[in-house]
This record gives C-alpha cells, sequence and structure tokens, in this order.
C-alpha cells in the first residue's frame, strides 16, 4: 500500500473510520470520537474501490460501515466510540482530549455595587 491508499493502516494514536455519506451510525460514530478527542480520518467506501475490499475483506464479504481500522491492522465494524478509545489505550496510545478549563477562585468575589 502507498502513502495515498486509503486502506492503509493508520498511524500509530489513530484510525481509520470507513464510511458511506448517507451512513448514520457513521456520523454519529464520528461525531462520538470528535467528542472523546480521538484523533481519526475517514475513507468513503463508494470513492475508494480498494478501501471498500478491505471493508468487505474484515466483514465476510459484507460492505458494512462504519468500519474503523486500528494501527496494528485488526478492525471492528459498528463499534461505539468508547471501544475505539478502549482499544487505542490499551495499545499504548492516549487520545488527544480538550483542555480542562480553569478551576474556579477560592477567593470570593469583591462585592459589586450599581453606579448611581
Amino acid at each position: 500500500m502507498t502513502d495515498d491508499d486509503p486502506a492503509r493502516t493508520p498511524p500509530p494514536g489513530t484510525v481509520t473510520v470507513f464510511t458511506t455519506t448517507w451512513c448514520g451510525y457513521c456520523r454519529r460514530l464520528t461525531a462520538q470520537l470528535d467528542d472523546a478527542g480521538v484523533p481519526y480520518r475517514t475513507v468513503d467506501v463508494e470513492e475508494h474501490p480498494d478501501a471498500a475490499a478491505l471493508v468487505e475483506r474484515v466483514n465476510g464479504g459484507d460492505r458494512t460501515v462504519p468500519t474503523v481500522l486500528f494501527p496494528d491492522g485488526s478492525a471492528a465494524t459498528n463499534p461505539s466510540a468508547r471501544e475505539v478509545a478502549e482499544r487505542l489505550s490499551a495499545a499504548g496510545a492516549t487520545p488527544s482530549t480538550p483542555p480542562t478549563p480553569p478551576a474556579p477562585s477560592a477567593e470570593p468575589a469583591e462585592p459589586r455595587t450599581s453606579p448611581r
């Protein structure tokens, strides 16, 4: 597989989500991966025959989406975002998470008075 091959194994810490434009389960999964801070790329199997062939191969001949390809070459069909994050974490990759907002100050706020 070449670097521009849509069916290539993703780099460590990321996944490839094989999808279609009309797949509601795919939209839900990618939205949940976004919320969880899990890095991924999407590949539309209707536009990439090599990707479609990979999806069919890992799904017993069925073109089932979403199918997720992991860096170790394994795949999961219609996994939860939690499963994806756990498998990446188990492989030693921690998905990036949004920064935590600062804690509120323990200092009491200055009283405010309205101008007269």
